[in-house]
């Protein structure tokens, strides 16, 4: 499970999901052997990965503007555990999700979506239905019984080598720094700077999934890098007043000093400076106040994204749980779905 949650704060999560059903949950170590029976949840400022018999944690390029991220667990089940695998991205914001969901049906897993209309802010729901061939649309109370038929039906082992992009794309999320500081990058250089680092961002097609990546490895959906860009936008405007206010004051004092040298040519000039500069000031705080800007989508407001991974083996009756940000996906071991 993943939640996003500030990098110093402490995740009550899995001390909440222990005492609302009979399986355990924790804040797994790096390396932590999976469990059957078992939620495990992303701690704070950290990808949760999962690979064959283990889950891996890493303070890798944040994607989407969080770390953890949803597209990264949900990327990384896809590479190891293909057909294996079911999505699910429940109500959030934005369009988190939406590429981890391509990435899982891409290697032949199953793509399942709390239905939007209940959904409480529905635009990642939303955003996957549009842009991902998603197998299921359900309500919530559905879910629970869906998931539990999809991990008992067969399941045909991937015929097909996993996209060399895709285990860049994981690499990276990893911190292998290779992957990071590799000439081999994905499609073609877009016109955008990453708004992190000030590098140059790569253009991924997946499906209809616009998405973006800059060489260190920082990750961006279309919508979240017209929301970091409006946030840098934002921070952007709000230092100009600050730099035009301190040249009206280094221009009031210029015509104080002409003045008292009585050079009114000087005096006059220097005063129009300050007057032009504090214009300009109260010009870009009233478009600032009024919101025109950048007004931050009121969705965002108090939104979790969530989802969940289940792996078992065929001769198993129980399942190893987890849930990831805004979306979720279950792997299926040896033959069968979970």
């Amino acid at each position: 499970m993943v939640l996003p949650l500030p990098a110093n704060s402490n995740s009550l999560l899995p001390e909440i999901l222990g005492r609302a059903g009979p399986l355990p949950a924790m804040n797994p170590a790096d390396g932590e052997p999976i469990e059957q029976g078992r939620i495990y949840v992303a701690p704070p400022d950290h990808h949760l990965l999962v690979r064959p018999g283990e889950v891996d944690l890493s303070r890798g390029p944040r994607e989407n503007r969080h770390r953890p991220a949803v597209d990264v667990l949900f990327r990384s089940a896809a590479r190891f555990f293909g057909p294996r695998v079911v999505s699910v991205v429940l109500s959030g914001a934005l369009d988190d999700g939406t590429a981890g969901s391509a990435a899982v049906k891409g290697r032949g897993g199953v793509a399942v979506v709390q239905d939007p209309a209940e959904a409480l802010f529905p635009s990642m729901c939303l955003n996957v239905i549009q842009s991902v061939a998603v197998d299921h649309v359900v309500p919530v109370t559905d879910m629970g019984s869906l998931l539990g038929r999809i991990v008992h039906e067969p399941v045909a082992e991937p015929m097909w080598d996993v996209p060399r992009e895709m285990e860049q794309e994981v690499e990276m999320a990893e911190g292998d720094l290779a992957a990071m500081s590799g000439d081999a990058r994905p499609d073609n250089p877009s016109v955008f700077g990453c708004p992190e680092c000030g590098g140059v961002l790569w253009e991924i097609q997946d499906e209809r999934v616009l998405r973006f990546r800059c060489r260190v490895g920082h990750a961006y959906s279309s919508g979240s890098l017209m929301e970091e860009q409006g946030e840098v936008l934002d921070d952007a405007l709000w230092s100009a007043p600050r730099g035009l206010e301190e040249r009206a004051a280094l221009a009031r004092r210029m015509a104080e000093r002409s003045r008292g040298r009585n050079q009114p040519v000087l005096t006059d000039r220097f005063a129009r400076q300050e007057q032009e500069a504090l214009a300009r000031a109260a010009v870009i705080q009233r478009v600032l106040l009024s919101g025109s800007v950048h007004a931050p989508a009121a969705a965002l407001t108090g939104t979790a994204l969530t989802g969940t991974v289940m792996s078992r083996t065929a001769m198993s009756g129980t399942a190893m749980s987890g849930t990831a940000m805004s979306g979720a996906h279950v792997s299926r071991v040896s033959g069968t779905r979970s």
